[in-house]
């Protein structure tokens, strides 16, 4: 019988990321039915190649065939993301962190189209088989690293897939954790003996047992064989020593083996670090517990814990970063401090992430950590210099940080911590992601810093060779020291074969404890946590042709994304909490703020006639409620001074022989000073007093019998809406318009950029979900919540603001709900186009305010504007809308009034929706 085909098969496949070749030139074939392992460091390739195998990524070029189709054909990519699961890199990558466990489990059910029954049955099976009964009503995010895995293995495999994808799943977890991981992953082997796994993995040792192996670097294929067969052909024990013999020559040329010494005999026993009873809060979450050991100087101390487990905690607190909530740290007999200076310059502390100036060159970055640390500036270039030469950055000084790769960088790191030569040497991971011979240098300096210069190097690690090289070892699991004691004592202790042995026994008893408490605790409640894992039955889910499940909408799948969206958005108080309260604020801060109305503003006279006319016309200027006069004007300086300090907004200049040249009928000019710096309150002014002037000159025959105002004639104004010309019922109808377009679509923008930011946006490239219930889905429950806000705001209007609804109220809710439409549909747009949060709130903004008060018809008519800008105008949703709310506000419109612009809008919402579709790519490019 043939064998079948390869369930992976790539020819000259190349994968560039700018100017970056992740892969090149990939030709493989990987065998059906079979565990196979990708190894090698980070930057390999391993993430780039597993992506475009998952159908997340498009080939660009090269052939890729996966379960016996062309990955670059659309219709196949959507059939194979049926029977295809894809775990990514990182902790809980395709989860949703204010999800419960039970709750991610029941949306992935639900996206391929499982039953309640079935789903109820899947769900308590892969829960019992992983451990996790206890935590299926806890929070994703709240999951500890190893327990996040678990969860997003079961979201994968709970469709039963032909080809499962695990990016790294061991990553930043503990031996336990790790153990556990590999058990599951050999009880699915035994489950579904068909389905096709694919590993990637940093840690070569752990592929061992996997039946076909895969060794990258630097975007190529090194070797594609069984375990046993590479290691017989590079003649080695160990795959990491085989990798090392596969890289190329030029990368193992001077190469060695690490070969550490044993602490000397008459090492100085005096303590460079003591710790006692030490401990760390944050909230209700201890993060370190009762923690005690000594280091001797010239010692190297290992920490082995997973993520989580409180070992970077631990190094802040000696650092003097972060200060311990209990217990004490001392350095050379000395009490850290944060105020202590002195005793930090003793310290070099490498981060477990790139912590430096990206902006800065190497050399600049060295030269500046060596003056923080006060060494002389007459030999810092010397300092920087043999630093650099000593970890063979040489070439590089002059380089960006950001344009080294990944091991180079961790190199620069290292240097900036000990460019100063510092008496102890704290290293966080240091090694993590760098490729073997990389790993291998680094200890290589280490053992000469430890050795030769008596250096007290204190490292945290993940890796069970490099806890081997440690003079001594402290095991933490849960923020708790199990176990502080050199290597071969505890494996002596434990009576095991090798280390990774003793520290699983350590970790096993802990956590059978903490399992028994648990499971007390669960008895206590009535909660049954019992694990069935004898008995894990897989199932595949029935088969959907992507060209059936394209006909139509799938309801199911898109309303588990809108309850989904909602459980989300309803746990998120941050969120709700800016969306409602922020737009009641934003309606009462402009509502109030962007009042056009003229009252008490102050001005001031100049009467350089001071006849009984005169003042009189000061009076009756000064009785109105617009104005309130202050001290009269000394002179046109006076008058200056006091309209640039801001003091006056107008001015009143009364000439001479104001009252003889009135009462014998001659033109007379008063002159009115306005601040034009506010060219919109200067109008308003101008008007109110040209109106009262008119006024006073109609009196003028009543008053004083005899005297005519020659050549003057009255002005009648007549108001057919908004007789008082008032500003809040010309503004709250237009600010509730422009707040329901602005803040939903800002908040619908940034929950698409949140799910790319997070990671879970994979899940709509490599699930049944179709981009149209994908937005759809979202959009329905901020639909709602815009919705909300305009409820919100109408009561403001009515309530706070005393502008009454005098039209149609069912024509403004119909209005409301089409534009909130709209406005979310706008948002998700701007969301497809970046992945940036800040870029998306500058496009969102630019395209949903500036057209709405620029050519809506907020300030100026659509028809005054012509040309592109009524054009924009005529279209824009904005226009519409405030013709229906000042409509419905202000001049008691009806349903049929307003029909053509309700119908304007209800055309809208299928283009932008479309666009908005059409634009969200089902893969990255």
């Amino acid at each position: 019988m043939p064998p079948p085909p390869p369930v992976v098969h790539s020819v000259n496949l190349k994968q560039r990321y700018g100017t970056t070749l992740a892969l090149d030139s990939l030709t493989l074939a990987l065998p059906a039915g079979e565990t196979v392992a990708l190894i090698g460091p980070d930057g390999a390739g391993k993430s780039s190649l597993l992506s475009l195998i998952a159908g997340s990524r498009t080939v660009q070029e090269g052939w890729l065939e996966v379960l016996g189709g062309d990955m670059r054909d659309q219709t196949h990519r959507l059939n194979a993301c049926q029977k295809i699961a894809y775990l990514p890199q990182g902790h809980g990558k395709n989860l949703y962190p204010a999800l419960s466990a039970e709750e991610n489990l029941q949306f992935f059910a639900q996206l391929f189209g499982t039953g309640p029954a079935e789903r109820r049955r899947r769900i308590d099976t892969l829960a019992d088989a992983t451990g996790l009964r206890p935590f299926l009503e806890t929070p994703a995010g709240k999951l500890s690293g190893s327990k996040k895995q678990l969860l997003g293995l079961c979201c994968a495999l709970i469709h039963v897939p032909d080809l499962l994808i695990l990016d790294e799943p061991t990553g930043g977890v503990g031996p336990l954790a790790k153990a556990q991981l590999w058990d599951l992953i050999g009880k699915i082997r035994k489950a579904a003996p068909t389905m096709s796994i694919l590993i990637a993995t940093a840690c070569m040792e752990e592929a061992r047992g996997c039946d076909w192996l895969v060794a990258m670097d630097a975007g190529k294929i090194l070797a594609q064989d069984t375990p046993d067969n590479i290691l017989e052909k590079t003649r080695r024990a160990k795959l990491e020593d085989a990798f090392i013999q596969l890289l190329p020559a030029d990368k193992r040329t001077g190469y060695r083996p690490v070969d550490i010494p044993p602490l000397p005999e008459d090492n100085d026993p005096a303590p460079a670090i003591e710790a006692r009873g030490l401990g760390k809060k944050f909230a209700s979450v201890t993060a370190v517990d009762n923690v005690s050991f000594t280091v001797p100087r010239g010692e190297i101390f290992g920490i082995l814990g997973a993520n989580g487990c409180g070992k970077t905690t631990l190094l802040k607190m000696l650092a003097g970063l972060i200060p311990p909530s209990e217990g004490s740290v001392k350095l050379f007999g000395r009490e850290v401090e944060a105020v202590d200076l002195e005793t930090r310059l003793t310290l070099g502390y490498m981060s477990q992430t790139f912590s430096l100036h990206s902006e800065l060159s190497v050399r600049q970055n060295l030269t500046l950590q060596a003056r923080l640390f006060h060494i002389p500036e007459q030999d810092i270039g010397a300092r920087v210099g043999a630093v650099a030469k000593r970890l063979g950055l040489d070439p590089e000084l002059d380089s960006l940080p950001g344009r080294l790769p990944f091991g180079l960088r961790r190199r620069l790191s290292l240097a900036a911590a000990v460019v100063h030569n510092p008496q102890i040497l704290i290293l966080d991971e240091p090694t993590s992601g760098v490729d073997p011979l990389a790993r291998d240098e680094f200890w290589h300096l280490i053992g000469e810093l430890a050795r030769q210069e008596r250096v007290t190097v204190f490292l945290t690690t993940q890796f069970m060779n490099e806890a081997e090289r440690c003079d001594r070892l402290c095991l933490m699991h849960g923020g708790r020291s199990l176990a502080v004691a050199s290597p071969a004592a505890l494996i002596r202790e434990r009576g095991a074969a090798t280390l990774e042995e003793a520290c699983l026994g350590y970790l096993k008893e802990a956590a059978a404890a903490a399992e028994e408490v648990q499971a007390e605790n669960d008895r206590a409640a009535g909660i049954h946590s019992g694990a069935d894992d004898a008995n894990l039955r897989l199932e595949p889910v029935p088969f959907l042709p992507a060209s059936a499940s394209l006909a139509g909408l799938s309801l199911t799948r898109l309303f588990a994304c809108s309850w989904r969206e909602a459980l989300e958005l309803g746990r998120d108080p941050l969120r709700l909490t800016l969306a409602l309260l922020g737009t009641v604020v934003l309606m009462l801060v402009l509502g109030y703020g962007l009042n056009l109305d003229v009252a008490n503003l102050t001005y001031a006279v100049l009467d350089r006639d001071d006849s009984a006319l005169s003042r009189n016309y000061t009076a009756y200027v000064a009785a109105s409620p617009f104005f309130r006069l202050q001290p009269d004007l000394a002179s046109f300086d006076d008058l200056g001074r006091r309209m640039a300090r801001g003091s006056l907004a107008m001015a009143l200049v009364i000439p001479r022989d104001f009252g003889k040249d009135l009462h014998r009928g001659r033109h007379v000019a008063i002159r009115m000073w306005l601040d034009g710096s506010n060219p919109m309150r200067a109008e308003a002014i101008q008007g109110y007093l040209t109106l009262m002037h008119l006024q006073w000159l109609e009196k003028l025959p009543l008053d004083r019998p005899g005297l005519k105002a020659a050549g003057q004639t009255g002005l009648e104004v007549y108001f057919r809406y908004n007789p008082e010309v008032a500003s809040l019922p010309a503004m709250v109808p237009a600010l509730l318009a422009i707040l329901l377009l602005l803040i939903p679509a800002l908040f619908a923008a940034l929950s698409v950029v949140r799910e790319k930011k997070l990671g879970s946006i994979l899940n709509l490239y490599n699930t049944p979900l179709t981009r149209c219930e994908f937005i759809i889905g979202k959009q329905i429950p901020y639909i709602l919540l815009t919705f909300l806000c305009f409820l919100l705001l109408l009561c403001l209007a009515v309530a706070i603001f005393g502008v009454p609804v005098k039209g149609s109220m069912g024509a403004l809710v119909l209005g409301a709900f089409l534009y909130a439409c709209i406005a979310t549909g706008i948002g998700f747009l701007t969301s497809t186009l970046s992945k940036s949060q800040t870029a998306v709130i500058i496009l969102t903004f630019a395209i949903t305010l500036l057209p709405a008060s620029q050519f809506s018809g907020l300030l100026n008519s659509v028809s005054s504007l012509g040309g592109v800008g009524q054009f924009i105008g005529n279209i824009f949703p904005t226009t519409h809308m405030l013709t229906i709310t000042r409509g419905v506000f202000n001049k008691a419109l009806t349903y049929g009034d307003l029909q053509d612009q309700l119908l304007a809008m209800a055309v809208t919402i299928p283009v932008v929706a479309t666009a908005a579709i059409l634009c969200l790519k089902r893969e990255e490019g």
